[in-house]
């Protein structure tokens, strides 16, 4: 028998790994997405269900909805899925969870957090990489220092990408860098920020980027002043110089049409053995007004694998009803230590 668990754009690359660690679980999931042919296709490899449906069809989403207690959302980019999908679990009163890491998303689901407790649903964003491990050590170095009003974070690692993540990263080629400033989202320039971090092997340079943190720290930890960093590769810098550059040009129709196609043109993501050589590690330094500092360094599997397994996971606790109503951020639902209680994860303090 399915459990009341539907997984949306089952059959794309993140997909596809966080349904197989679901079943891996021991969870029947129905899969749902707008292929009828892959959907059948995976779900009959699996013996589990399947359900199809578009976005843009609300009869057909309220449908494939029906008996659901849990969605895992996991078709991006999310600025354009999000919301018809949050509109259809608040008709059905279900749970919605996604992967997202689009700071919009966050503060977009966070102005609907009255809405979802009203209709008894949670809505917990972000149950993957993006933003797991680094909302748990953001809130880690937060319970070490009460007192803090900044929070830095830096992550190393990040180099394979899907087809889905590429098509997010081009919608946003012609924003700026989003920080947080005094508890207010502001932009800054591409590259205007920059600042070493140890990844366990000493101070290497590292870049400002918009990441999910920059909203969902925020509400896990109270801290107002919050940036996140990468480590700088030529690949970044070329990308943010031409975001900087030429980033009006590249926001336009046709120029967003034209990197979209190319977009089509990568691999549907990196193969296995790719992803299990790789490891991915993330650094959080919080800082008072008296220059008092709380610093942990995490090491956590790559990006992708990790998705499918914390997604999975977390929807699990979901379905047996240990969730919180209203908006939410992992670790403020689960705590700064549940990161830890995946393979593969370490975290250590740093002086």
């Amino acid at each position: 028998m399915a459990d009341p668990l539907l997984i949306y754009g089952a059959t794309g690359y993140t997909g596809r790994l966080i349904v197989r660690e679901a079943a891996a679980r021991g969870l029947r999931p129905i899969l749902a997405g707008r292929s009828r042919d892959k959907l059948a296709a995976l779900a009959g490899s699996l013996g589990l269900e399947h359900r199809v449906a578009s976005l843009h069809d609300r009869a057909a989403l309220d449908v494939a909805l029906t008996g659901i207690r849990v969605v895992l959302h996991a078709a991006g980019p999310f600025s354009e899925t999000a919301r018809p999908m949050v509109e259809a679990c608040l008709r059905a009163g279900a749970h919605y969870l996604d992967i997202t890491a689009e700071i919009s998303v966050y503060e977009q689901l966070a102005e609907r957090s009255a809405e979802a407790r009203a209709r008894g649903i949670m809505l917990l964003p972000g149950t993957g990489f993006d933003i797991v491990p680094s909302d748990c050590l953001a809130a880690h170095v937060a319970r070490r220092l009460p007192s803090a009003d900044r929070l830095d974070l830096a992550v190393r690692s990040l180099v394979l990408t899907t087809r889905g993540s590429a098509k997010t990263f081009v919608e946003f080629a012609n924003v700026g860098i989003i920080v947080r400033r005094e508890g207010v989202l502001t932009s800054v320039p591409a590259g205007a920020l920059q600042r070493p971090f140890d990844f366990g092997d000493g101070p290497v340079p590292c870049v400002n980027v918009s990441w999910g943190d920059v909203a969902t720290a925020y509400y896990s930890t109270g801290i107002p002043n919050i940036a996140v960093y990468f480590e700088t590769t030529p690949f970044l810098q070329a990308a943010l110089m031409a975001g900087r550059t030429f980033g009006w040009l590249l926001g336009t129709p046709p120029w967003q049409a034209w990197l979209k196609a190319h977009a089509d043109l990568l691999p549907d993501g990196p193969a296995e053995s790719e992803r299990l050589a790789r490891q991915a590690v993330l650094v959080a330094e919080a800082r008072d007004a008296a220059g008092r500092t709380a610093c942990a360094r995490l090491r956590a599997p790559e990006s992708y694998t990790f998705t499918g397994r914390s997604a999975a996971v977390i929807a699990a606790r979901v379905l047996r009803g240990d969730c919180e109503l209203g908006f939410q951020t992992p670790a403020r639902v689960y705590g700064p230590d549940f990161v830890l209680s995946f393979d593969g994860v370490a975290r250590e303090d740093v002086a």
